[in-house]
């Protein structure tokens, strides 16, 4: 397979197009390419309202309008997509991040069927729309790569995100088909799926759920909403979720890598229970891990998860300590 070291115009800068920069994962990996130490990057950071640019800018600092700049851009919108890939010169993107995206979680009996529409607007059709409008241009050039910010939602359906992960599941399949024939044309595409990740926006998705109207749905349903996976949503965020930077890194793996991974899973924790559905072609096997982690084996999973926060912690503090020390 071909590798990109043998590709000399990979000492050039690569012109990054990012989706979603407003805020958390997008934010966050626009700012740590802009900040390359080697320079390697020119960022284009987009977001569909530019009125909410400023904590970006804030956190450019320096490298705003030097290896950084924000346009618009809407996934939503094939227009805005195309106007902003336009306006760059002679529209060249060595590199297309699709970051933008929305969440849902609880009862299906509670969400309307054009709220999942909408989902799956920006979800799967916002990084169809940006990448019909990318590829073209990457295979005339024989070179690109393409990057799809997914999730182990992607790989593992996870109970009442049933649409979120369906349209995660549509990105992942879309991708596994098109990356052969891109191949061909010495283009790349990788998807990067990270598990829980503390944002802003995740911590109002889960606000909103708590005081939500669930009247649509049984009663013994809404409970297990409000007062199971809510609760347990908080114990396992606040014990393997990642942090937005800790995303940007793995971005950054990606990119620099020889020969970039198709599928990129930034959370350890998580690699077993997504291999189950290999191992056992019936699906059994996962269904009944979950089902037993979910409603038998919940208060392990939870004293589990404080042991690995604590774990978490104390590794931060040896690593920090390290490097305070100048030995990493």
């Amino acid at each position: 397979m071909y590798s990109r070291a043998q590709d000399a115009a990979e000492m050039a800068q690569s012109v990054v197009l990012i989706t979603g920069c407003s805020s958390g994962i997008g934010l966050a990996m626009a700012v740590k390419l802009a900040k390359d130490p080697q320079q390697r990057f020119k960022v284009v950071a987009t977001m569909r309202n530019l009125e909410r640019r400023g904590p970006l800018e804030e956190a450019a600092g320096e490298e705003l309008g030097q290896t950084l700049e924000i346009k618009q851009l809407d996934v939503c919108d094939a227009a805005s997509i195309h106007a902003c890939v336009e306006s760059l010169p002679d529209r060249h993107i060595d590199v297309v991040v699709n970051n933008a995206g929305v969440g849902m979680i609880g009862p299906i009996e509670c969400q309307s069927i054009e709220e999942m529409k909408a989902v799956f607007d920006t979800n799967f059709f916002g990084a169809v729309r940006v990448i019909k409008e990318v590829y073209p241009d990457m295979k005339k050039r024989r070179s690109g790569h393409i990057v799809v910010i997914s999730s182990v939602m992607g790989l593992q359906g996870i109970m009442f995100n049933d649409v979120y992960t369906a349209s995660k599941f549509a990105i992942e399949g879309f991708c596994e088909s098109l990356v052969i024939q891109a191949l061909k044309f010495n283009v790349f595409i990788s998807l990067i799926e990270p598990g829980p990740v503390v944002t802003e926006f995740e911590a109002k998705l889960y606000e909103d759920a708590e005081h939500g109207d669930y009247s649509s749905t049984d009663p013994d349903t809404a409970e297990m909403f409000t007062n199971m996976y809510l609760n347990n949503s908080k114990v396992i965020f606040n014990s393997i979720g990642q942090s937005p930077e800790e995303i940007a890194e793995h971005l950054l793996k990606v990119l620099t890598a020889e020969l970039p991974p198709f599928r990129h899973q930034t959370n350890a924790m998580y690699t077993p229970l997504t291999a189950l559905k290999h191992i056992d072609p019936t699906g059994n096997m996962a269904t009944d891990a979950f089902y037993k982690m979910v409603f038998q084996y919940d208060r392990v999973m939870k004293a589990s998860l404080m042991c690995l926060k604590m774990l978490r912690w104390k590794a931060q503090k040896l690593n920090n300590g390290m490097k305070m020390l100048g030995l990493k």
